[in-house]
């Protein structure tokens, strides 16, 4: 052993162990490297930031290139023919009428767009003084008020008054809409004629919309607006005890609180229906998606918490609203004022609509915007399965039973398609553990309809969404999956078109498949840690000091002078300033002379203004690139990835081997030889649909008018309706071959053998439309039932007395041609 003089001995240095030999300062070199991000997988994630890094400068740059290329191209293209028509012009002697024209033209064009900004101004401080109602096309009655229950919130529940000459059927399945609250009030699902209201409306369902209030009750939290929905949900169940339980449509920030509602109350409603809904909110495009790096540029949950603070205890939703228009602003603040002034003759209607709701600004407690910012946005819980709606109240999105719906969009630039479904991804090992409890998910993916118009386009109304609308009559008897639905074609317009859809089965890959990758998502797991050091230090430090400068007049006031309010006030008829816009937009209306659309300083008008808007996007572009970057360079480094390695979403997922060990799968296979017809056809289904590996609508009608309105299946309430295509479905997934030889059991009879694969040839349609796996095990399940062969297709229901069972194939055939002669 050295000694202390050993050490100074120059003899002796050489028997001594140098760092670089000893082991335990090897091992203390090795944990300082590793802690400096030098091992090998802190080395990866170095080198999975820079490749971010690189895809965010290559992405934004090559876009900017090539949106500026095109754009200035066409400017060009523009201004050399604004050169010719005003040489034209000139030579023809024209060009001062022309200018003539154009003074008068966008004079009076100014007063009118003037004028109607003043009565955007009077909408707005009259839609204040009333308090905000809902801008619901449709006439409405209250039927309960949140603020009368045991735990009071500002939610109320509306039944939607059908039009005149519109029959509401009362058996029919209710439907339940939920509008976001995120700074703007309710309506936007009922916005117009041609929306989701309209769409059930026009197909006799009841409809109940849940709007809210301006201000939330005292003390008011989300569980409390979970709970007020559960009851609207109770209360329209005891309105119509003779319909299927209600159909909950959750529009955006709606999506997350029906998912809240349908967790909480899983034996509580219908089918549940998420609109471009944020679920796993770190998901995302590098590149592409730049909301979703706010938290990580600008700050945490203490911005919204000193927000709060300054509201007096009260978030402005107003905030929310600004952060939206700044994703956008060329559109925002520029391009929809200039589209007013050019159009001002057909536009003004419809912006004084749209303004009617986008100018409604909403407020939340702060315990309502904090839940929302660190239990989803921020922190991305509910994926993780860690949100608590309250303390010991957590939230399992796979005890859901209902059916659910997601429609998302590639054009949505605030909950990209990622957002709205890798939820699945993290909930759920594999499809076959969605089957495993009882679960199906749908989902459609459109191409191009932006955030908004996934509620208000009239297109995406009278095609996606009456789609999913019919869609819904149908899906309780689809076994338990992950289907995408896609909308092959369409014939006609409004309420007579006609759809042709089908349900593809997908796996779990087909939904990463959407995604670039998940390992960008990783630095937000440091940005969620470092979200609640710094709520913490605001708590301590600072929270005290802001509350007490801060009284409710202070707050009014602040939110009084929010910069979307005060424009809205200040021009309008409350500003003396005013009366002469008024009065010169009555001159311009009188005296309106438009100028000719080839004018060519109205073409002028037009090139300045895309020219203003092109360098507007410019600037938003680079500063959404500068925002990815500086993301990335902060939150991507080795140090930031151990720091957030406790907030990463790490859910424990059982492996896909121990799935079929689950009690719910044993259970099932024990009565792989029990029972009877009612099995056997279920059964049956559920391997044609295992073999199809698609369903179409027609199928799934022919399903659905066997399994819910025939006997013996009639007789089965919708609870065991949906049991039986559980176990059912579990038993051909873990043991198909038994599933098969075990149906001579399940089928005693030649009667009941005859006529339960008359049935089931009935749903699967015509032989010439179904696969040849589908038709082979057809011929299979004949053999071992010893029935006769196959000779023509079932084309009526078998279990309908007044319908033949068997038609031959000439006799279809020659059905479908006298068909078409007629």
């Amino acid at each position: 052993m050295a000694n202390l003089f050993d050490m100074f001995d120059a003899a002796k240095q050489s028997a001594m162990q140098r760092p670089d030999r000893d082991l335990l300062t090897r091992d203390l070199v090795t944990a300082a490297q590793a802690s400096l991000g030098t091992s090998r997988a802190e080395m990866e994630d170095a080198k999975v930031t820079s490749k971010a890094i690189g895809t965010v400068v290559s992405v934004h740059s090559t876009r900017m290139m090539d949106d500026q290329t095109a754009r200035s191209r066409v400017m060009m293209d523009a201004v050399q023919g604004l050169t010719n028509d005003l040489r034209a012009a000139q030579s023809g002697g024209t060009l001062a009428q022309s200018w003539q024209d154009y003074t008068r033209d966008s004079s009076q064009r100014l007063a009118l767009t003037l004028d109607v900004l003043r009565m955007r101004g009077d909408t707005f401080m009259a839609h204040e003084a009333e308090g905000c109602p809902p801008v619901l096309a449709y006439p409405y009655e209250v039927v309960m008020d949140g603020a009368d229950l045991d735990r009071p919130s500002n939610y109320m529940l509306l039944r939607i008054l059908p039009p005149e000459g519109t029959e509401i059927k009362e058996w029919k399945r209710p439907y339940m809409i939920i509008d976001p609250r995120a700074g703007h009030g309710p309506g936007i699902g009922g916005f117009k004629a041609d929306s989701q209201v309209g769409v059930a409306l026009r197909d006799g369902h009841p409809v109940y919309f849940v709007s809210f209030r301006r201000k939330p009750e005292p003390g008011q939290t989300l569980a409390d607006v979970t709970r007020a929905e559960a009851s609207f949900v109770r209360e329209i169940m005891r309105r119509h005890p003779d319909a299927p339980k209600p159909v909950i449509t959750g529009n955006c920030q709606g999506g997350w609180a029906t998912l809240l509602l349908a967790a909480t109350n899983p034996d509580l409603t219908g089918p549940i229906v998420l609109n471009g809904s944020p679920i796993a909110t770190w998901g995302g495009d590098v590149g592409t998606n730049p909301m979703r790096y706010n938290a990580g540029v600008m700050g945490g949950a203490w911005i919204p918490m000193l927000m709060s603070d300054m509201g007096n205890g009260t978030f402005d939703g107003a905030y929310l609203v600004q952060n939206f228009e700044m994703l956008n602003p060329g559109r925002t603040m520029f391009r929809k004022y200039t589209d007013l002034y050019r159009d001002i003759d057909h536009g003004a209607e419809r912006f004084l609509e749209f303004e009617t709701w986008w100018g409604g600004f909403f407020l939340m407690n702060e315990a309502e915007i904090r839940w929302i910012v660190e239990q989803l946005f921020v922190g991305n819980r509910l994926v993780k399965n860690e949100a608590q709606l309250e303390p010991g109240r957590a939230i399992d999105l796979k005890s859901i039973r209902a059916p659910i719906i997601v429609f998302t969009s590639w054009g949505d630039n605030i909950t990209p398609p990622q957002q709205a479904l890798n939820w699945i991804v993290d909930s759920y090992a594999d499809v076959a553990e969605i089957k495993i409890k009882g679960q199906r998910i749908i989902y459609m993916v459109h191409d191009q309809v932006g955030h908004l118009g996934i509620f208000v386009s009239s297109q995406i109304a009278n095609k996606e969404h009456a789609e999913v609308g019919s869609t819904l009559k149908t899906i309780e008897t689809l076994a338990p999956g992950l289907y995408e639905m896609k909308i092959d074609a369409f014939d006609g317009h409004g309420e007579t078109a006609k759809f042709t859809v089908s349900f593809a089965e997908r796996t779990l890959d087909d939904i990463r498949g959407l995604d670039d990758g998940r390992a960008d998502e990783r630095p937000f797991a440091a940005v969620a840690r470092a979200s609640e050091m710094q709520a913490q230090g605001y708590e301590m430090l600072v929270r005290p000091m802001v509350k007490s400068m801060v009284s409710e007049a202070a707050a009014e006031a602040s939110r009084a002078m929010h910069p979307l309010r005060a424009q809205r006030a200040l021009w309008s008829s409350r500003n003396p300033a005013t009366n002469s816009v008024k009065a010169k937009a009555e001159v311009a209306r009188a005296e309106r002379q438009p100028a000719a659309v080839d004018n060519p300083f109205i073409q002028a008008e037009r090139l300045w203004m895309d020219m203003v808007e092109q360098s507007i996007d410019m600037i938003r572009d680079n500063r959404d690139m500068m925002f990815e970057t500086m993301f990335f360079s902060i939150w991507g480094t080795p140090w930031m990835r151990a720091f957030g390695k406790t907030h990463e979403a790490s859910r424990t997922l059982k492996s896909v081997g121990d799935l079929r060990n689950l009690p719910e799968v044993q259970a099932a296979l024990l009565h792989v030889d029990r029972g009877g017809f009612v099995e056997a056809v279920v059964r049956v289904i559920a391997l044609l649909d295992d073999t199809s590996g698609s369903v179409n609508r027609t199928r799934l009608e022919r399903a659905n008018r066997v399994l819910t309105q025939e006997e013996p299946f009639a007789s089965l309430s919708a609870d065991e309706r949906a049991r039986l295509i559980h176990q059912q479905t579990l038993i051909t997934t873990y043991d198909a071959e038994g599933a098969v030889l075990a149906l001579p059991k399940l089928l005693a009879s030649d009667a009941d053998r005859q006529s339960a694969m008359a049935v089931v040839r009935y749903i699967a349609g015509p032989l010439e439309d179904v696969v040849p796996a589908t038709v082979a095990l057809l011929h299979r399940l004949h053999d071992l039932l010893k029935l006769p062969a196959m000779t023509g297709d079932v084309l009526t229901d078998p279990l309908n007395a007044e319908a033949p069972a068997l038609k031959p194939k000439a006799a279809r055939t020659k059905a479908k041609v006298q068909e078409a002669a007629e």
